[in-house]
């Protein structure tokens, strides 16, 4: 007989949603426009190395950048280091500079 798992209480994963900030970064161009053509629409990439992803947890919407379609499924099928050398792109300090700026940064900043 397996184990029971524990269910995860879904809190952790609560705090770390910021609908209005991902909705926001998918108003900006890919992160790749400059290298080239970009397809489909864009999506809210999230930049799993920055921390604080568990198992069944995302990181926080805070880390995350706007990549067309292709892009996002390229930065999964190939790891995403190898995107960002392919390209010469940081997703982190694409994130890092958009969670700076973003008009829903108080969200965050208020659970801290």
């Amino acid at each position: 007989m397996l184990p029971r798992r524990h269910k995860n209480s879904g809190k952790a994963a609560k705090e770390r949603k910021f609908p209005t900030h991902l909705q926001w970064v998918r108003g900006f161009a890919c992160i790749c426009f400059k290298h080239g053509s970009c397809e489909g629409k864009i999506e809210a990439a999230h930049v799993d190395y920055a921390g604080g992803k568990g198992m069944g947890i995302k990181v926080p919407d805070y880390h995350a950048v706007p990549a067309c379609a292709y892009h996002h499924a390229e930065s999964h099928r190939i790891g995403i280091k190898t995107f960002e050398a392919k390209y010469g792109v940081s997703f982190l300090a694409e994130a890092q500079k958009l969670a700076r700026v973003s008009p829903h940064r108080w969200r965050w900043e208020e659970r801290a």
